[in-house]
């Protein structure tokens, strides 16, 4: 027995009478090769996104360069919105590949390059150039990432076991949380100096995770697969524009989606307000770092689970949530700002503010599945990613309301705006109930 197969049995507890479930039957002598692959490809490409993490790596940065305050506004929603809108017109052709791992590891190289290019423009430029520069390249990377989320699906669904996939993602996403942790106790310790110089090498590390990534994904043993049936989501969702009016649901659900994108959007402005008052050079990126990775360890599971019960009371408790760490940096920016030079008070704010933004993905991820059949289910997804990518590019002029009124404005609109979402989840259907 090969080190492969060693490992991956240790992993999947799988054993050969469940090894070529829903997969070609010629990619079953490859299984335990192919599975490491995509764990070490994923592995690699999480932990990239973890050290170039735009809602606190790259917001820092922005602050560090001098690049205006507004342009931290720019960084989430092109972020999203350039990983989510490109798949709407690019999923069909990128289904008529007969080999698709070409095109996941072609946009990977393209992320790898991406984050070394911001890697040479923290190195080289400052102000406004330099904030530009980061938010031209973030919109590549971003639109690179979006073929390789089109891609790996399909690409998993071909090369590993229907009952080993979750194993493959959980595992690297596991290493993946390790290493980005690592990074982030290592700043707070002081083992890295947190300076320009040592954020553009670990961006640099970090793209150079990415070409890693597509590296190994060109070795997977993938067999020509199906090439029709490739549809363009774009379409689907403008055909089905008409649902908005005739299904009340999906317009609350919409809705309440994006006001919770105030979750998303708010983490570096947080960071900006804790830069304010000297923490971004005291080492507090990387207690942000750990704040953030440790919330998606202790919270994900229960937000799964509870989704499963109600996808709606989700949805309200993570607005509920969400608005107080919000509220409380508001009200201590705006009325006691020296109470933000306190130890730990903003990375504990972030620390509830992502569990609460993990409960948003969980929650309207199982809703927006559940609440739809067989036959809407497709139209439902296309149209409420169209809406939610055009609304997260609108939601960059919430980086001029910052510029000119301050962070702690913008975070108490944040906050007002997930009240307001809790209550609209409050009136949507219990779609886990028949």
């Amino acid at each position: 027995m090969s080190t492969a197969e060693k490992v991956y049995l240790q992993l999947t507890g799988d054993d050969e009478g469940r090894v070529c479930r829903d997969i070609p039957e010629e990619a079953c002598d490859a299984q335990p090769e192919n599975f490491l692959k995509h764990v070490v490809a994923l592995a690699a490409t999480k932990t990239g996104d973890g050290l170039a993490d735009a809602k606190l790596v790259l917001a820092w940065l922005m602050g560090a360069l001098g690049a205006p305050s507004y342009l931290v506004g720019f960084l989430v929603p092109v972020r999203e919105s350039g990983a989510l809108l490109p798949q709407l017109i690019t999923a069909g052709s990128i289904r008529a590949l007969p080999l698709r791992k070409w095109a996941w590891a072609a946009g990977s190289v393209v992320q790898g390059l991406a984050v070394i290019g911001m890697g040479v423009v923290a190195l080289t430029l400052e102000g406004a150039l330099a904030g530009w520069s980061l938010i031209g390249l973030l919109a590549v990377m971003a639109i690179a990432r979006s073929v390789c989320s089109v891609s790996h699906k399909d690409v998993l669904g071909k090369t590993v076991s229907k009952s080993t996939r979750g194993t493959a993602t959980g595992t690297a996403s596991t290493v993946a949380s390790a290493l980005v942790l690592l990074f982030g106790l290592a700043l707070a310790a002081g083992v890295l100096e947190l300076s320009v110089g040592t954020i553009a090498f670990v961006l640099m590390v970090a793209g150079g995770l990415w070409l890693l990534a597509a590296a190994a994904f060109t070795t997977l043993a993938e067999k020509p697969g199906a090439t029709e049936g490739g549809g363009n989501a774009l379409t689907v969702a403008l055909a089905q524009f008409g649902l908005l009016k005739t299904d009340p649901q999906l317009r609350r659900f919409i809705l309440t989606r994006a006001l919770l994108i105030a979750t998303a959007l708010s983490p570096p402005f947080l960071l900006a307000l804790a830069g304010r008052s000297g923490g971004a050079e005291l080492g507090e990126l990387g207690l942000f770092v750990i704040a953030s990775s440790l919330a998606a360890v202790f919270s994900t599971y229960f937000w799964g689970r509870l989704s499963d019960v109600s996808s709606r009371r989700v949805l309200c408790y993570a607005g509920l949530v969400a608005s107080v760490p919000l509220l409380l940096a508001a009200g201590v920016g705006l009325l006691g700002p020296d109470l933000l030079g306190l130890p730990m008070l903003l990375p504990v704010l972030l620390f509830v503010l992502m569990i609460a933004h993990q409960g948003v993905r969980l929650g309207r991820a199982t809703h927006v599945v559940d609440m739809a059949d067989e036959d809407t289910r497709a139209a439902y997804t296309a149209l409420s990613n169209t809406l939610i990518g055009v609304l997260l590019l609108a939601g960059s002029a919430f980086g001029a309301i910052a510029q000119v009124y301050g962070e702690a404005v913008l975070l108490a609109i944040f906050a007002i705006m997930c009240l307001a979402a809790s209550a609209s989840a409050l009136r949507l259907e219990e779609v886990q109930q028949d």
